[in-house]
């Protein structure tokens, strides 16, 4: 009697029961968008489930909490007994954990490529959170007067790449981070990709893809201020 079909069988089982028993990765972060919002973008879109634990502002002042982290900053993530800091770090291991050929490229030079383009957007997120945290009130003219600059180097990437991401012809971590960053940045000035036909493009392509769309229309999205102080 042939019996590698129920061997096979057996085997799927097992596979799948311990897929269910996994536990999910853990957010440990505010109730904010803020360095945050890319990874769960991220998570939503690959179809992952993960628990969310909420710090509100008064528990992260009195110190207990911050004392235990590496670094002394969220957000902290945890996948079983594995805990990593620092938001781009994890957002590289979930590319990595997630197959590297899907969203970190098809080869070593795809994935360096992808590694420059989000180390790029954290160079504008950094300009767009001190403007926010230490500049709003006077900066925030001058910020919207420059952003052309940087957006204009995104919008030639992208025009020129015809494989309508930032780098080949399929989604990356980078993406999602640029997608977080130009969808805050039409918050703080909503025409600002008027003159960016490729980057316009991009934004409603990418807030299209149906789980990214249920993301960006659910309650638990637009709860979220984007950032600590509520300016935006």
């Amino acid at each position: 009697m042939d019996t590698d079909w129920m061997k096979t069988e057996t085997d799927i089982q097992r596979r799948q029961t311990r897929t269910k028993k996994m536990p999910a990765y853990v957010i440990t972060y505010f109730a904010v968008r803020g360095r945050c919002e890319t990874m769960r973008m991220l998570l939503t879109d690959q179809g992952q489930e993960w628990k969310e634990n909420e710090v509100t502002f008064d528990m992260w002042k009195k110190g207990d909490l911050k004392a235990t982290c590496v670094f002394g900053q969220l957000p902290k993530f945890e996948d079983g007994d594995f805990t990593l800091y620092q938001s781009n770090a994890i957002l590289r291991y979930l590319a990595r954990a997630h197959g590297k050929r899907r969203l970190y490229g098809k080869d070593d030079k795809q994935a360096a490529l992808i590694d420059m383009m989000n180390d790029s957007c954290e160079d504008l997120r950094l300009k767009y959170i001190r403007m926010i945290y230490q500049d709003y009130e006077n900066g925030k003219a001058k910020y919207i007067e420059d952003l052309p600059g940087d957006l204009t180097k995104f919008e030639k990437i992208l025009s020129n790449n015809k494989g309508g991401f930032l780098v080949g012809g399929q989604i990356s971590y980078a993406d999602y981070q640029l997608l977080d960053l130009l969808l805050n940045h039409q918050v703080l000035s909503p025409g600002c990709l008027d003159s960016f036909p490729a980057l316009k493009s991009y934004v409603a392509r990418l807030s299209a893809r149906p789980k990214i769309k249920a993301f960006l229309e659910s309650d638990a999205h637009k709860s979220r201020p984007i950032n600590g102080n509520g300016k935006q």
